[in-house]
């Protein structure tokens, strides 16, 4: 089993580390994760500027670049075999409802996922590292539980399943205080907070992006009402953003376009 470990925090974050020393008693593991914090950069690939690899002192290999840049020069050249799965985080914070399209965490794994290879976003609904060691084992508890499907999509046997990309948000709880598993849909968040602004040195005006807003659509069956019942909640996502459902008006709105 090999397993190939990014984030967005950067290659020096706990939750990384603590996710390297779980996963590292079931498989074969390898980091490949950004030098610096990369939050919010989703799925960004650096096109325009050359990016170097280097290796830390207790063997992690980081990038000047993205955390989807880390998997996918991972997986086209730098390690020079195909892992069983690509894991990213542990995130400081959650990545629940519409943070998943801004999220570097995300982005990791979805890059692996794009690949082919079946992925797994991990992160803490809270800031702060609080109780990593247990978000390590449980995140490790999962990827046990899916040894024997990733064998059987690794040899064929389950087509239907590969690849497939799962977000995970637990609770920063201890161990006795989480109640479960919850597989649930993404729910939604009000916009965001008002631009933060301040005045540098010289004069000018800075901008901030504001805070994440809070949770809008979180009723029973989302990630946020799982979460907040202190369940850790599982949601498969998928990249296909075609609007389905309103791809019949749309054919007669410019039917007679030529």
């Amino acid at each position: 089993m090999k397993i190939l470990i990014c984030n967005d925090d950067g290659y020096q974050a706990p939750g990384i580390v603590a996710l390297y020393e779980a996963l590292k008693t079931i498989a074969d593991v390898e980091v490949v994760a950004p030098e610096q914090n990369n939050s919010a950069k989703s799925n960004a690939l650096t096109m325009h500027s050359p990016m170097y690899v280097q290796t830390a002192t207790n063997g992690f290999r980081y990038i000047n670049g993205t955390p989807a840049d880390c998997v996918h020069i991972a997986l086209t050249g730098l390690l020079g075999y195909r892992p069983d799965l690509v894991v990213s985080g542990i995130n400081n914070g959650a990545n629940m409802g519409d943070d998943t399209l801004y999220s570097g965490t995300v982005g990791a794994a979805m890059e692996g996922y794009l690949f082919g290879v079946p992925a797994i976003a991990f992160s803490q609904t809270e800031r702060g590292w609080a109780f990593i060691d247990v978000a390590a084992r449980r995140a490790r508890e999962l990827v046990q539980q899916l040894i024997p499907s990733l064998e059987a999509v690794a040899a064929g046997a389950q087509p239907m399943l590969a690849p497939w990309l799962l977000n995970v948000n637990i609770p920063n709880l201890p161990n006795e205080q989480l109640k479960g598993v919850k597989v649930a849909r993404l729910g939604r968040r009000h916009a965001a907070e008002r631009v933060i602004t301040q005045t540098s040195p010289r004069g000018e005006t800075m901008y901030w992006i504001g805070s994440a807003g809070l949770a809008k659509e979180a009723g029973e069956g989302t990630d946020f009402h799982a979460a907040g019942q202190n369940f850790i909640s599982i949601t498969p996502l998928h990249v296909d953003l075609t609007d389905h459902a309103r791809l019949p008006f749309w054919a007669q709105t410019v039917a007679d376009l030529k």
